[in-house]
């Protein structure tokens, strides 16, 4: 007989998987959630920085600005964000995360399905 392996559902820093870049570093903030529905990471932009950029896909996302000031560019234009401000939108939209201000900024970025 098997014994089912209990699922863990409690993360700590312990557990995060971080991917430093020029400009921007990835806080994989829930372990292989490439497997789950939804795939929540924790962005950090440098001065000038960006995150890749995200071509359209089947799904929806979900930001949270946890510090700082982000610009959410599209083809058709950008979007200003500040601390506490949150972005929803479907993926049907190519887009890029960018932060051309001089502070650091700290974004809670959850995408179904994941992509990141």
């Amino acid at each position: 007989f098997k014994e089912e392996k209990q699922e863990q559902i409690v993360f700590t820093k312990d557990d995060f998987f971080v991917d430093e870049k020029e400009g921007s570093t990835i806080h994989w903030i829930v372990p292989n959630a490439q497997k789950n529905e939804m795939e929540p990471i924790l962005l950090e932009l440098e001065p000038n920085g960006s995150s890749n950029e995200i071509v359209p896909h089947e799904g929806e996302e979900f930001a949270y600005v946890i510090a700082g000031k982000i610009e959410i560019r599209f083809d058709e234009g950008a979007s200003i964000l500040s601390k506490g401000d949150t972005f929803y939108i479907k993926g049907d939209k190519g887009h890029t995360l960018v932060n051309p201000y001089s502070q650091k900024a700290k974004v809670l970025w959850v995408c179904t399905p994941p992509i990141f």
